[in-house]
């Protein structure tokens, strides 16, 4: 199930925490709760992703990007993702969700996301997980501009580049058919 409750308090959170640039990390502190959990028991693999969701919109509210994108009745979506997985995150143990917003390729924005323990401003003693995902701002046509979703942001000259790995990932999935074929 989706973790609406836990949504609903980083929204209201985020409009009482410090703004953010758009390039800033932020940090959320989190728990794996029992609804987290797999058969290990440990964090899920797809939870990691769900609850990754948070810290975009954890970042979206306090950028000012969250509010635009309502105003222009636009609406977030995720178009690809690359996890890894290094350590196991056990009931009841607290952590750090730390996000960051690298840069965009004009279609599309990517975000570095991270599951930390130990040490502070992201400066972790142990990773968990690291995810890289891609995301796009649509409305009813379908993908809006980057470029217009910076200006609305008042970010016209926005354009950071974008680390080689991150490069080298669009680079490698851009070979990707897709459709897909059947798989045989």
């Amino acid at each position: 199930m989706y973790p609406y409750l836990r949504l609903a308090k980083v929204l209201l959170l985020a409009h009482l925490r410090p703004r953010v640039g758009i390039e800033e990390q932020t940090e959320l502190a989190m728990r794996v709760w029992p609804g987290d959990l797999d058969a290990y028991p440990e964090q899920n693999n797809g939870r990691h992703l769900t609850l990754m969701d948070l810290g975009r919109y954890d970042l979206a509210v306090r950028c000012g990007l969250y509010r635009v994108v309502k105003r222009r009745k636009w609406a977030f979506m995720i178009a690809g993702s690359s996890v890894r997985f290094r350590h196991r995150l056990k009931p009841f143990q607290s952590y750090r969700l730390c996000t960051k917003l690298l840069g965009h390729d004009g279609r599309f924005v990517y975000f570095h996301q991270m599951t930390v323990t130990g040490g502070r401003n992201g400066k972790a003693t142990k990773a968990h997980s690291s995810a890289l995902i891609r995301a796009a701002v649509a409305d009813q046509q379908g993908l809006v501009d980057i470029g217009e979703v910076a200006s609305a942001l008042g970010k016209e000259a926005w354009n950071p580049g974008l680390p080689v790995w991150v490069q080298a990932w669009i680079d490698a999935e851009a070979q990707r058919p897709w459709p897909p074929d059947e798989l045989d």
